[in-house]
């Protein structure tokens, strides 16, 4: 185990520059394919151009003068220096991995008191929920009582172990149902998003890829949205997961991204099948603000609104 860590990170070092520029020519080259804002895949190109003509190891600037260093550099961004970090860091850049669709759920979940790996697993799988926020969610509101092995009292460890993380110490003794470590966009936005993307789909107006995970013969069936909310730029698509595939929900489960703006992140919207939502889209984790957000009558047309107020 210890030989075996030992040479991943031999190799980690031993990343070129050159290397790096090609995963970066690559996303530049995806984003082109799939549509994307030219300026942005633009951005990918110059960040590569500027690590090709660099005398200096990408390594020695991020060990002696950490991300800022690379920021310092003629082309380098908050988008395409965090993209070199991770690859350093990781030997992979999660933005690729988008675009490749062979992203795969982060194994954050087993740095959680009481989940192992294949608990992990199961968690995301059953629950399709990605983050330490979703969990701590799901530990509150009944969902992560459904996943076999976790029984109430390791549901009390998670919720110990994450008490706290997501919040200021006011707001200890109130846990939320919907916390986030991330600035989170408004679920109005999330909403509006996932309905341009559906309605975009079903007309057969959006570009498709090709995802490499559960795609065997590599059909190019996937549709996928750039847009803008807030100033911040999402990606929308479906979601090419085991267990949406499983449930025949792939064309209900939308996931969306953040591409750029406050900080990345991911959100899924599904139909909800409980309760007063029952029917309604909703963002996972977020329920209550959906619940909100319906109630007001915020997802309604002008003409709509009024006519349920008379």
């Amino acid at each position: 185990m210890v030989k075996a860590a030992s040479q991943r990170q031999f190799l980690l070092d031993e990343i070129g520059n050159d290397v790096v520029a090609r995963h970066l020519e690559e996303v530049a080259d995806r984003l082109t394919e799939q549509g994307a804002n030219l300026f942005r895949a633009a951005a990918y190109r110059n960040a590569a151009a500027t690590l090709r003509n660099l005398k200096r190891p990408l390594r020695d600037i991020l060990n002696e003068e950490g991300r800022e260093g690379l920021l310092r550099l003629p082309g380098i961004g908050p988008s395409t220096g965090r993209a070199i970090e991770q690859f350093l860091a990781k030997g992979k850049m999660a933005r690729l991995e988008q675009l490749r669709g062979t992203a795969e759920p982060p194994s954050i979940f087993t740095t959680v008191a009481e989940i192992g790996p294949k608990l992990a697993a199961d968690i995301h799988a059953q629950l399709n929920i990605d983050t330490l926020a979703q969990l701590e969610a799901a530990a509150w509101d009944g969902r992560l009582a459904r996943v076999p092995g976790m029984g109430q009292k390791r549901i009390q460890a998670v919720r110990e172990a994450l008490a706290g993380r997501f919040r200021g110490p006011s707001d200890q003794a109130a846990p939320l149902t919907t916390p986030s470590y991330i600035e989170q966009p408004p679920v109005a936005d999330l909403l509006s998003i996932d309905e341009e993307y559906r309605r975009l789909a079903e007309l057969d107006r959006l570009p498709r890829i090709a995802p490499q995970r559960l795609n065997p013969e590599r059909k190019a069936w996937l549709p996928i949205l750039r847009t803008e909310r807030g100033g911040d730029r999402f990606t929308a698509l479906y979601s090419n997961t085991a267990r949406a595939h499983e449930l025949g929900t792939v064309k209900d489960w939308v996931v969306i991204y953040r591409d750029e703006g406050a900080e990345h992140g991911q959100w899924t919207v599904i139909t909800s099948r409980l309760g007063k939502l029952k029917g309604k889209r909703v963002v996972r984790g977020r329920e209550q603000e959906c619940a909100a957000y319906y109630a007001a009558g915020r997802h309604m047309s002008n003409d709509e609104a009024r006519m349920t107020k008379e």
